[in-house]
């Protein structure tokens, strides 16, 4: 990551370097969302040409498993998908498969603490890395719009579910449940509309909720931990493995199943996962531009002791 960092910032002009370029205590380092917007931090890949361009993808591609960077990269062409579906509506241009930014906070050696964040629309990834290796990779955030394609779009093939592992594993678990695990994983009837902390430095810290993984018979284990190595599994082997180290460390008995909304898809559904080292949360409560209900995904990774390599109390 260290030497894709360098071959970027080295293949950018001077003044492309001021904007791909803050010290590492910038405030900006923590300045994170996935919405649409027309201002980020960092130099745009439309602002790139082709070389560097390929330099930033490689420097993606050394911060995400093969799995992970698959997805990144179907996420950045979905937004050509809400191109052709939000034409000639209100804000429809915003979408654009190349308004992804690349930003290097401090500087990237062996000797040194340094940050990445790379984001965009539907796509939030930051790193730290200290030496060799790295410190934090929180949040880690993907979604989907649409999260199934009803056609096929701008090239992309009617069926196409780029996270459908997040989704399906989620109702495989819930459905397994029987009543008495239902009445303490099912915590509302209705979905809440998005993710708490969205864009927020913290990760959001409340009472434990949900039933516990020693709750659980064999399969339903064996099912949640699939649905948590289908988030693990976006990142590098080492980051994996760190991650999931954390969490036995910890104890998985100290883990948390919650779900809110709907057991079948079409309707709101929201479940949330989280342990003493993160937490994940899954929502799907939106329409996608043709209309079709909850066909929208957002689904984040954030350190429960702290995102950004910043200790939280």
């Amino acid at each position: 990551m260290t030497a894709a960092a360098n071959v970027f910032l080295k293949s950018l002009d001077e003044k492309q370097r001021k904007i791909a370029t803050m010290p590492y205590d910038s405030p900006k380092r923590v300045d994170w969302h996935f919405i649409p917007k027309n201002e980020r931090k960092g130099l745009q890949v439309r602002n790139m040409s082709e070389s560097q361009r390929a330099a930033a993808l490689a420097l993606l591609k050394t911060t995400l498993s093969k799995a992970g960077y698959g997805k990144a990269l179907k996420i950045m062409e979905l937004e050509k998908v809400l191109a052709e579906l939000e034409k000639g509506k209100k804000g429809g241009n915003i979408r654009d498969a190349q308004r992804y930014y690349v930003t290097v906070f401090g500087e990237p050696a062996a000797d040194s603490k340094w940050g990445l964040s790379i984001e965009g629309h539907h796509l939030s990834f930051n790193f730290v890395v200290e030496g060799n290796d790295v410190v934090s990779s929180t949040p880690t955030f993907f979604a989907a719009n649409p999260a199934e394609m009803k056609s096929d779009i701008a090239g992309l093939k009617k069926g196409l579910r780029v996270l459908a592992k997040e989704e399906q594993s989620g109702f495989d678990l819930v459905n397994s449940l029987d009543a008495e695990q239902k009445k303490k994983a099912i915590i509302a009837e209705k979905a809440p509309r998005e993710i708490r902390g969205a864009g927020e430095q913290a990760t959001p810290k409340d009472e434990k909720i949900g039933v516990s993984y020693r709750e659980l018979n064999d399969d339903q284990k064996k099912i949640l931990r699939q649905l948590v190595a289908a988030y693990a599994a976006n990142m590098t082997e080492d980051v994996r493995n760190k991650r999931v180290n954390r969490i036995v460390n910890a104890g998985p008995h100290n883990v948390r199943f919650a779900w809110a909304g709907a057991l079948k898809p079409g309707v709101g559904h929201y479940y949330r996962i989280q342990g003493p080292t993160f937490v994940i949360e899954f929502v799907n409560t939106q329409p996608d531009p043709a209309g079709n209900p909850a066909n929208h995904i957002h689904c984040v990774w954030r350190d429960g002791e702290g995102d950004f390599a910043i200790p939280q109390k």
